[in-house]
């Protein structure tokens, strides 16, 4: 009973600084706030679910991806009231286990799912749809698909950071625009869409304008398997309405039309082989152009290395120096109108007579 006492009385100490759980929807900035701050700082740790050990002898630990499932097993498989300090935590699905394998029970389960993960977890993933699969007679396949992004895109006309800019947008490769919820490490490697000022751009909203398409099919259509490994896409100007600037990783300039897509990726393509065959660099091509395409090429790293260590001898520079000016001589056509010398005239002293 003293112990009892004594836990008690420690319990009511800390009243202050306790706080019911079900009350912790309403600090949600706070929390999204200091998970960005965990995520920014490298101190967040992932627990395995369910929770174990290692090997160790600690608390297990696991990546963002199995973290992710874990989450969502647990929203799935937790019925509301099961938590004691958060009862309407969790889906209800278990209470769908005994119902008739129906086209009204795969259309509920569909909606009772995407809801559940959107209101729970929808900080840390963005559904993309669920897909609800009968098999009978007595079993539902459920799959989850999250909205992965394929691009940033922004109005601006030039953005130094996509991941600091309000700006910038995530959008996936049907169009949806979305905010990052979290920071990963795959989206700095994500090409970006820049000048697409026809239209507004809001989160959840899907782009409506041609460049802006014809920007995401072109990067649909380049990962193909020679493409995507000789022409990377890093960042398509759509800023003009005729044609797409698009800069690869190599910092070649391809300038494509907004028609005829996978023309235009074929001949790039035979530029590539005949770069690769001739070892040499592509630095900007129009593809716009049918016949007699303008290319150029870039100058070879190691042309560019020995013009810095040993420059081209430049012409000598004369230095004209100042001449003294003397005594002033005769002019020219002078000295030049009789070659015989001019006798000179001596003076002679006259002698008196006396």
């Amino acid at each position: 009973a003293g112990n009892f006492e004594r836990a008690a009385a420690v319990a009511t100490r800390q009243s202050g600084n306790l706080r019911a759980d079900r009350h912790a929807l309403a600090d949600r900035g706070d929390s999204d706030a200091s998970y960005r701050h965990l995520r920014e700082t490298g101190l967040q740790v992932n627990i395995d679910y369910p929770y174990r050990f290692d090997g160790r002898g600690r608390t297990a630990e696991t990546d963002d991806t199995d973290h992710i499932r874990d989450l969502i097993e647990e929203v799935l498989f937790t019925a509301p009231g099961e938590r004691v300090n958060r009862p309407n935590f969790g889906s209800g699905l278990l209470r769908l286990v005994f119902a008739p394998n129906s086209d009204e029970l795969a259309t509920a389960t569909q909606f009772l799912v995407q809801g559940s993960l959107q209101q729970w977890l929808g900080d840390l993933i963005q559904v993309d749809e669920v897909q609800v699969i009968r098999k009978l007679p007595a079993e539902i396949d459920i799959r989850v698909v999250e909205r992965k992004p394929v691009a940033w895109i922004t109005s601006n006309k030039e953005i130094s950071d996509p991941f600091v800019s309000d700006a910038a947008f995530l959008v996936d490769a049907r169009g949806v625009l979305m905010r990052q919820k979290k920071l990963l490490p795959e989206y700095l490697g994500l090409p970006l869409i820049l000048g697409c000022s026809s239209e507004s751009l809001e989160a959840g909203k899907v782009v409506e304008s041609p460049e802006a398409k014809t920007a995401l099919e072109l990067l649909r259509l380049s990962t193909r398997s020679f493409m995507q490994t000789r022409f990377q896409i890093r960042e398509i100007d759509v800023s003009r309405s005729y044609c797409m600037l698009v800069t690869d990783k190599n910092h070649t300039r391809v300038t494509f039309g907004l028609n005829d897509l996978e023309t235009q990726l074929q001949r790039l393509e035979q530029f590539l082989v005949y770069c690769d065959d001739s070892k040499q660099e592509l630095e900007t091509v129009n593809l716009i152009v049918q016949r007699n395409i303008p290319v150029t090429f870039a100058t070879p790293p190691a042309a560019v290395i020995n013009d810095t260590i040993d420059p081209p001898v430049e012409p000598r520079i004369l230095k004209a120096i100042p001449v003294r000016p003397g005594k002033t001589a005769a002019p020219s056509s002078k000295a030049h109108a009789s070659s015989t010398p001019i006798a000179k005239v001596i003076p002679v002293k006259r002698q008196r007579k006396d």
